[in-house]
């Protein structure tokens, strides 16, 4: 994985966001609100909550492997082996009173005095904050969102921006305080400069060669997702983006030789982020783009219409979308990013955000005359990844993608 100047701040972000959250729960400084990675944040912060995401809490401890210690601990109150990796990573880690945030001085997971979740992503985020619900006794309340979406019409973003308003009371009440325009106004005002940086350092993959890859920016995207509506997050990709800019100009490669270019689709294999990262660097091949890393561009975001603009913001996600809106984005971030080919990962544990069993790489190969990938995994579990398989694969499919270049030129000529 590459080296970069701003790693540095970005621990200094990072570091100052937990422990602040962290004091926040353990010394009563202000209340803590629990939100799903792309629930309602710009809220939480204006009515002064600190804002916690266990979600990133469980990528935490996905990238540390300890996850697969444990989910049996989950598994023995009844949660599945095969529903989110997250959740029993996150539950059972509780169960066992450990936590990555013991490493920035914390006994533990803050403790919530409100979660808020939105159903845009899966069902599973409702059932994960209503077990902490009952656990602490603190109430749990939520957005329900249409699925399968082909376009995002007026009628959904009427739906979904009164149940942002019906959270306000409830909330008002945890806070203690009563939600002003203004905070709400900066907070979406942050979110969305936060967006707009984070997307001109994701494209700046987009140069050749690339100055970054798909498995650093699922580290330097940290602050885009438990800072958006700070101004913290605005602050560190302001940073970042000036040094991505740099490197690209000087021609300074995430990948040395890079000769091939990938899309990835789905959740980062935590566990496996470095070794992938090698991987796909001795076959000289830079993955360029992911879903997974656009979904924190929010480029409806506005602070002029912000309960509205919050809500079509929820409702353009990604995951939201329905199979062929999916692929025509897919297709247009291909042409964008001059990839080669797309490596879909199928998440064992997260059907959400799989986008490989209901034929979507075969359409888009078709459709597209690109090679595809389908790699075996999940974002938690390593008992769903075989290394040796993945390797495999994936030199199989460089292979492949360098033999067609030949014969593509042999056509053109």
């Amino acid at each position: 994985m590459t080296t970069f100047g701003s790693t540095a701040a970005l621990r200094a972000t990072m570091d100052a966001y937990f422990r602040d959250v962290g004091a926040a729960a353990e010394q009563h400084l202000a209340p803590v609100a629990w939100c799903t990675s792309v629930g309602p944040a710009e809220l939480l912060r204006a009515l002064g909550f600190r804002v916690f995401f266990p979600e990133n809490h469980a990528a935490m401890m996905g990238a540390a492997r300890t996850a697969n210690r444990y989910m049996p601990l989950a598994h023995a109150h009844g949660y599945s082996q095969e529903i989110c990796s997250y959740l029993t990573s996150d539950i059972g880690a509780y169960l066992a009173g450990e936590s990555p945030m013991q490493a920035y001085g914390l006994s533990g997971t803050p403790r919530a005095d409100v979660l808020v979740f939105n159903t845009n992503q899966c069902r599973d985020v409702r059932d994960w904050f209503e077990w902490y619900g009952r656990r602490w006794n603190v109430p749990v309340v939520g957005m329900r969102s249409p699925r399968a979406i082909e376009t995002v019409r007026d009628d959904d973003v009427d739906a979904i921006a009164r149940q942002i308003e019906a959270l306000v009371p409830a909330l008002e009440a945890v806070a203690g305080t009563r939600l002003d325009a203004g905070r709400l106004e900066h907070a979406v005002r942050a979110s969305r400069e936060c967006s707009d940086l984070w997307e001109a350092c994701l494209r700046t993959a987009a140069r050749r060669p690339a100055p970054l890859n798909f498995f650093d920016a699922t580290i330097h995207m940290g602050p885009a997702v438990v800072l958006r509506g700070a101004d913290e997050a605005v602050t560190y990709y302001r940073t970042l983006l000036a040094e991505l800019e740099g490197r690209a100009a000087a021609r300074s490669a995430a990948v040395e030789g890079e000769a091939f270019r990938l899309y990835w689709d789905g959740m980062p294999i935590w566990g496996r982020l470095r070794a992938l990262s090698s991987l796909f660097a001795e076959f000289r091949t830079a993955v360029v783009a992911s879903t997974y890393c656009n979904s924190w561009i929010f480029s409806a975001l506005d602070p002029a219409d912000p309960v509205r603009s919050m809500a079509r913001s929820s409702l353009e996600l990604f995951i939201v979308r329905s199979e062929e809106a999916k692929e025509d984005y897919i297709a247009r971030m291909l042409d964008l990013y001059h990839a080669d080919g797309i490596v879909f990962h199928d998440c064992r544990t997260c059907p959400n955000n799989t986008n490989t069993r209901y034929g979507m790489p075969r359409r888009l190969g078709e459709r597209l005359g690109i090679p595809t990938l389908v790699l075996d995994g999940d974002v938690n579990d390593l008992r769903c990844v075989s290394d040796e398989q993945m390797r495999t694969n994936v030199e199989g499919f460089i292979e492949q993608i360098a033999d067609a270049r030949p014969a593509a030129g042999s056509a053109a000529s």
